[in-house]
């Protein structure tokens, strides 16, 4: 199992952290050490002092498959979640300031955090969710999908086309903006079309 993630997939988040828009999907990879089960804690991590949340659509792949065409994309994955690319701001800020990879601040342990999985909604279609994230029950993050830039047919087309899709997989597609910073005791929540799918407490 491996955890492809889209950087940089909603405008105004790229335009948040001054980013220019891409005009292909931005790929980067998790391993399996990253993946959060639900109702599992996240413990802030002490190589870091700026951990943030970033809330995201999460695809399960359902179906093996190379060189996906976009039309056929719809046939290799089955249920979504809501999950949080969690990165360590200051690792990240200090790797790109150097040129260097900065997978320390995105690859880390418990740094995929997934909730419960669901089935997509027939009645609505993958391009037309909308999701949430709370902080200490604010809302922090409020995203559509319509609003990708690069459609979850795309990203699999495209991811497929370098390395092979397989069955569990879990495609991150994306943030939009509001991302910001965790502390020891917040409570995250993520809610897709109004339905909780994700709890996670911050110790």
């Amino acid at each position: 199992m491996k955890i492809i993630c889209v950087g940089r997939n909603y405008s105004e988040h790229a335009k948040e952290l001054g980013n220019a828009i891409p005009e292909v999907p931005i790929l980067f990879m998790k391993a399996r050490n990253a993946l959060l089960q639900p109702e599992r804690a996240f413990y802030y991590p002490e190589f870091s002092k700026d951990i943030h949340y970033e809330a995201e659509l999460v695809i399960r792949i359902c179906k093996n498959g190379k060189h996906i065409a976009e039309k056929f994309a719809h046939r290799y994955y089955d249920q979504c979640s809501i999950g949080i690319d969690f990165t360590a701001r200051d690792l990240q800020q200090q790797q790109k300031a150097k040129g260097l990879p900065w997978e320390i601040a995105k690859a880390f342990d418990s740094s995929a955090a997934v909730g419960t999985f669901v089935p997509i909604p027939a009645e609505k279609g993958v391009q037309d969710l909308g999701f949430e994230l709370s902080k200490n029950g604010s809302i922090v993050q409020h995203g559509y999908t319509g609003d990708m830039l690069h459609s979850v047919h795309q990203i699999i087309a495209y991811s497929s086309t370098f390395f092979s899709l397989n069955t569990g997989d879990l495609l991150f597609t994306g943030t939009p903006s509001g991302v910001g910073p965790i502390a020891v005791g917040d409570v995250l929540e993520g809610w897709l079309e109004g339905e909780k799918l994700l709890h996670l407490d911050i110790r």
